[in-house]
């Protein structure tokens, strides 16, 4: 694991106990969140390993659903999570699992309304810092050296050109990419690995590009 600051070791500002536990599961949570879009009906969480053993003592299930509802690790309505995810209409199921993982601390999120249904996967791999292994079933391995930017988009001519394009416009540095599709012109994605932190302006642009779904930054 490659630690960017010393913020990476002593842990993130946090409402919790643990970093791995809380504020690492409240930032799986802020990614299916951002990714999604929108305030889901449903939101299915699976705890595995370590978090299924600890999820309510270590407070792993309200800093999930807290970032589901886009709370950062710091935020103190966390602990109330459960009761604001109901009074927003969400519906929050847990669920443990025995499946062996990769990690012990690993957690899958499905969240759906009538619009559709988001999945990942992410770990908690300590110091509050994640990784996402899984998106919509597209296998992830981003080295978590910097700030990755996650594209979800319709696999067209000319897609992975455009965001490129703007990254090169704006010098931003690719270190790693990775791209994967179900199916030839359905949903696909880029996961991108740059150098340097992406501005909101950015990611606006590359947003209003005709092929894209969803955009969403992680690692920063």
């Amino acid at each position: 694991m490659k630690y960017r600051s010393v913020f990476d070791i002593i842990g993130p500002v946090m409402v919790g106990p643990s970093s791995s536990h809380t504020a690492g599961a409240a930032r799986i949570g802020l990614m299916a969140g951002k990714l999604f879009g929108r305030t889901p009906k449903l939101a299915h969480i699976t705890f595995y390993g370590s978090f299924a053993d600890t999820y309510r003592g270590h407070g792993t299930d309200v800093a999930i659903v807290g970032g589901i509802m886009g709370f950062d690790t710091f935020d103190l309505r966390i602990p109330q999570a459960l009761d604001i995810a109901k009074e927003r209409g969400i519906e929050v199921v847990f669920e443990t699992s025995d499946a062996l993982t990769d990690h012990p601390n690993t957690a899958r999120v499905r969240l759906e309304d009538k619009d559709g249904t988001f999945e990942i996967v992410g770990i908690s791999i300590g110091g509050g810092t994640i990784e996402i292994t899984e998106l919509n079933g597209f296998p992830l391995k981003l080295s978590g050296g910097g700030p990755a930017l996650v594209v979800l988009h319709h696999d067209r001519f000319g897609a992975i050109a455009a965001v490129t394009g703007i990254l090169a416009r704006h010098e931003l540095n690719i270190g790693h990419m990775e791209v994967s599709r179900h199916e030839k012109g359905k949903q696909a994605l880029m996961a991108i690995e740059i150098d340097d932190h992406l501005s909101k302006d950015v990611l606006a642009e590359i947003e209003r590009l005709p092929q894209i779904e969803r955009v969403a930054i992680f690692g920063e």
